[in-house]
């Protein structure tokens, strides 16, 4: 989407939603801005395993926009699938224990934020039982309420806003993005294997909370595993290109942008697992598949685990010496933890990479075959699949904003993302509209703050966007 001239249009599409029109098949798409920054550390094809930690942690702070309500306090007892809060403005939506065990303590903030609940697991965990029989035969509104009492609700998130969807709407597609492009992400394949028919269950379920199209989308430069390629009841794309090729956000502007007062789905493989769990074995069942890489993990590998859990079993004596950070989630998007913090409720790796506090000389004028970059300005570019050791040095700090065409070359979207930033911060709604925000996250947008030159936080300033027009449409 572009505006010229103070008029807005698409390029290359036609929303078919508006006629209740539905293209269904199949394309094949290839982007070609984007950027792929290969680093050291992706995590080997083999499941390792560690000694069972029993400090779980949930953080309201994993839900934007959210503002939590307790039904929980320290001392009591829970079973994995209890409420341990809902939202304050939409009380459906519960937010329930991983597993059983202990409320231990509950950390607040500032002005009495909530920030973390902490709980002591049990040994064996025993799940609260629900009974969702003949589940095949469910319509819509039972399906929703089903997920909303048990606490899956929260894994299914809307565009635009990139929120928990609203479950009063609905939505016109669901995307489901079945490859990660962002460095060093998880490999689905490898992760769902043998999960082909409980994947299948949940693309049953998932596919009708709408009346459009459901998307799976697949990595167009890889063989997807059978339980994507051969999925059946859904629209099965490919994308090919370097990252983002993998954000929901790009896929669903190349198959079905989002206009004002529209909405999109968007829920990751894993979670539709434990969708079809809930509904087959009527457990509230979030164990999950991690990857535990970067450049300082000795023995990059794969990890069956839980929602919430620390992580400090998966790194102790598992790291190179050294300063270095962990961050839960992807080098571009993810959150800086502590060593015994715990995993991110949207998160599937847990990434190790050096701190950059040491000098450098000459800093990022100093040539080599070392240094990753985008242009030329590095013997570099002669090696485009060399991996590289980076550490969290910005190179840099922030300068004045200047126009020099970097976003544009990793952001395969019609979007004139310079001047939405701008837009942005003179808070001028309209523009921002007409200029494509509801078509972004701050995921999206991720390469554009990596490369840039003044060293903007690109990420934080969508968000700001993004929630500015929350409250303008409130």
């Amino acid at each position: 989407m572009f505006c010229f001239k103070g008029i807005k249009y698409r390029s290359k599409f036609i929303n078919l939603h508006a006629k209740n029109v539905y293209y269904s098949m199949s394309k094949n798409i290839k982007l070609k801005k984007g950027l792929n920054i290969n680093l050291v550390g992706e995590a080997d094809k083999v499941y390792a395993s560690v000694k069972f930690n029993k400090n779980f942690v949930i953080k309201p702070t994993d839900f934007h926009n959210l503002t939590p309500k307790l039904v929980v306090k320290v001392g009591d007892k829970v079973s994995a699938g209890s409420p341990l809060f809902f939202d304050k403005y939409n009380d459906k939506v519960n937010f329930c224990s991983p597993v059983s065990g202990e409320i231990t303590e509950i950390v607040r903030g500032a002005k009495r934020r909530i920030l973390e609940l902490r709980i002591n697991s049990d040994d064996i965990i025993s799940y609260k039982k629900f009974d969702f029989k003949n589940y095949e035969n469910f319509s819509r509104e039972q399906l929703v309420s089903a997920m909303l009492e048990s606490g899956l609700w929260p894994f299914i998130k809307q565009r635009p806003y990139d929120v928990i969807a609203n479950h009063i709407d609905v939505p016109k597609a669901i995307v489901i993005s079945a490859f990660k492009s962002a460095p060093l992400s998880i490999d689905n394949d490898f992760a769902l294997y043998g999960m082909d028919d409980l994947f299948q269950k949940g693309l049953d379920i998932i596919s009708k909370l709408t009346n459009g199209i459901t998307h799976l989308n697949l990595d167009g430069n890889t063989n997807s595993s059978k339980a994507f390629s051969e999925a059946k009841g859904v629209q099965i794309n490919k994308f090919s290109g370097p990252h983002p090729a993998g954000n929901v956000g790009v896929q669903i502007h190349h198959l079905d942008p989002i206009n004002k007062g529209e909405s999109v789905w968007c829920v990751e493989p894993q979670d539709i697992i434990a969708i079809a769990r809930l509904f087959s074995e009527g457990k509230f069942d979030v164990s999950r598949i991690i990857s535990v890489c970067g450049s300082q993990v000795l023995k990059p590998r794969y990890y069956r685990t839980i929602l919430g859990a620390c992580i400090s079993n998966f790194l102790v004596d598992n790291l190179h010496d050294g300063d270095y950070r962990v961050i839960s989630g992807n080098v571009l998007t993810g959150e800086k933890i502590n060593i015994d913090g715990n995993l991110g409720f949207y998160d599937t790796q847990i990434t190790v990479i050096k701190e950059g506090n040491e000098p450098e000389f000459l800093g990022w004028a100093l040539p080599g075959f070392n240094k990753f970059s985008l242009s030329r300005s590095f013997f570099s570019w002669l090696t485009p699949t060399k991996k590289y050791d980076i550490s969290t040095n910005m190179r840099g700090e922030e300068r004045a904003y200047v126009v020099t065409g970097q976003y544009d070359k990793v952001l395969p979207m019609d979007i004139f993302i310079q001047q939405l930033i701008k837009s942005i911060m003179i808070e001028d709604v309209e523009m921002m509209e007409n200029l494509g925000i509801y078509e972004l996250s701050p995921e999206d947008v991720a390469l554009c703050e990596f490369v840039c030159t003044s060293k903007i936080e690109v990420q934080s300033l969508i968000r700001d966007g993004l929630d500015l027009l929350i409250k303008e449409n409130s």
